[in-house]
Parts: structure tokens; C-alpha cells; sequence
């Protein structure tokens, strides 16, 4: 066990599989006193079932670290308020959040329904709202109780589908893609507290991708949580404090930091659209394309 993250405090939300039972154990493994949030629902949100998280405490505490359970709605207002106490009460702070807990709705456009978008808008991007504005509250005060900055982190989940875009994910992408429009607003404005919050935009072998399609050996083998999780917690370290609104993509062989939106080619405005529009054009021709899922120029 190192100490890299040493008598840290840290709250993973969606704790108990995949991603995130992956970034408990490797707090956990670095020292931080982990609270393993998760109701235990399958991948459309249906049903709960707190024990997989309980689960993860249990391998947590055999193997000589400290963790406790958090069966709280990340996106229940008073619940995600609940779980930012239970961490304090518990350890006697918190110094990091990691909002992971997600699920998927995937359908076309044309097809999909009313709630199987507002289902996912409200798990991944409320969900992710709520912890981090009860947690940077708490740590307002803090500040203001101690005279001086903390050192926390928020670090949130994006996805290629959000931040390059992926057909028939127009609900999980909409979400993702806000995720890190919120990580990059909200790093600006509680840099004062010294709060960091960053995203990670995760490449990993989980309930979420293993039906997309067929993959090697290899790629299991690079797309392993593991490799996200050491990410994750590195950003959770106090040794991160000047890395802050920043996307980290990570996993299948990579580490990458992800370049946001950029003003390209421009002309003079004009009240006439007719002439405004050939110019469009012209400018459309000039500037990168969009990204593909591999971060790579579509051709």
C-alpha cells in the first residue's frame, strides 16, 4: 500500500463494478478511506441492490484498508447531500469525489422516448451536479473555517460519446458532453477553495461496453479499468493541484489530455445571408473536422 493518497477521504459513486469498483480498490490501495456509493441498479437503472457495494467494502477492509457503503441516489438532491455528511461524519472530512455512477438508454433518435432521456440526463449529469455542489459547499466552509484553501478534487466521468459524438447515444452523449462543459466551468470558479475538478473519459472493458461488439484479447487486455483507475487516482492526490479543468481520456493503451473547442476560421459579420453564406461554406472547407470516436479527424 503507497501513499500516494494517504488519509484521503474520497466518495466513488457507482462504486461497487466496473470503473468503479476499480477506482475504490486503487484509493483504497494508496491509502484514502473510501465510501463505496452505489444502489446497485442494472445498466437501465432499474432495481438496487446495495450488497455489490458491500461487496467492494469487504475486499477493501480484508485487505487492511478503510471503506464504508453509501446506498444514497446520486441524483436525489438530499440524498447526494446525505452521502457528502455520511463521508464527514464517518472520517471527519472529505477530500474527493469521483463521480462515476452511470447507466445507458441507447436508441436513434427517431425512436427514442421521452424517459429514456430523461433517465440518463438525469443519473449522469444531475448525478453528477449534486455530490459535487454539496461537496464544494462543505468545502467553502471549510475554508473559511481553517482561514486557507483545501486541497480537494472533484473528478468526473465523461465519454468519446460525449466530447466526439456517437450514434444512437443522443441521450448517454448529450449528458457527456455536458459533463465536461460542467467540469470546465465549475474548475474555473472553485479554484479560489482550491478545489480542482477535472473529467476522465474512460476506455474500459464494463457492463456498459462488453455488447457493443466483439473484442480481441488484447483489447480486454488494454482496456482493463485498471489502467483508468490509475488515472483517477492520481488526480486524486493532492500531487494533482495544478492539473484542473482538464478531460483526461484514458484506457486502451492511452493516456491523453483532450483539447476542448476551438474558434477556427472567421469573417466579418454581415446582415445579409446571402452573403454570409458563401463564406460558411468556404470557412467549413478551411477548419478540422470533427473527431471520430478514436479522437482522430473523421475523413
Amino acid at each position: 500500500m503507497s501513499d500516494l493518497c494517504a488519509e484521503r477521504v474520497a466518495i466513488i459513486t457507482g462504486g461497487a463494478r466496473g470503473l468503479g469498483r476499480e477506482h475504490c480498490l486503487m484509493l483504497a490501495k494508496h491509502g484514502a478511506k473510501v465510501v463505496v456509493n452505489d444502489i446497485g441498479a442494472e445498466l437501465d437503472g432499474a432495481d438496487g441492490d446495495v450488497s455489490v457495494a458491500q461487496q467492494v467494502v469487504d475486499e477493501i477492509k480484508a485487505a487492511g484498508g478503510e471503506a464504508c457503503v453509501n446506498g444514497d441516489d446520486v441524483s436525489d438532491w438530499n440524498g447526494a447531500k446525505r452521502m457528502i455528511e455520511q463521508a464527514v461524519d464517518t472520517y471527519g472530512k472529505l477530500d474527493v469525489v469521483v463521480s462515476n455512477a452511470g447507466i445507458l438508454r441507447d436508441r436513434m433518435l427517431t425512436n427514442m422516448s421521452e424517459d429514456e432521456w430523461d433517465a440518463v440526463i438525469k443519473v449522469h449529469l444531475k448525478g453528477t451536479f449534486a455530490p459535487a455542489r454539496h461537496a464544494a459547499a462543505y468545502w467553502r466552509q471549510v475554508t473559511k473555517d481553517q482561514g486557507g484553501p483545501v486541497t480537494a478534487r472533484i473528478i468526473n466521468t465523461s465519454s468519446t460519446s460525449g466530447i466526439y459524438g456517437n450514434i444512437g447515444q443522443a441521450n448517454y452523449g448529450a449528458a457527456k458532453a455536458g459533463i465536461a462543459a460542467f467540469t470546465i466551468i465549475t474548475a474555473r470558479e472553485l479554484r479560489r477553495y482550491g478545489i480542482t475538478v477535472n473529467a476522465i473519459s474512460p476506455s474500459a472493458q464494463t457492463r456498459m461496453t462488453e455488447n457493443l461488439r466483439e473484442y480481441t484479447q488484447e483489447e480486454i487486455d488494454n482496456r482493463h479499468p485498471k489502467w483508468v483507475a490509475a488515472a483517477v487516482t492520481y488526480l486524486a492526490s493532492e500531487k494533482s493541484q495544478d492539473i484542473t479543468g482538464r478531460v483526461i481520456q484514458a484506457g486502451n493503451g492511452i493516456v491523453a489530455v483532450c483539447e476542448g473547442w476551438r474558434r477556427g476560421a472567421e469573417v466579418a459579420q454581415s446582415e445579409d445571408p446571402n452573403a454570409i453564406g458563401p463564406h460558411i461554406h468556404e470557412m467549413v472547407g478551411k477548419v478540422r473536422k470533427n473527431s471520430g470516436m478514436d479522437g482522430f479527424e473523421l475523413d
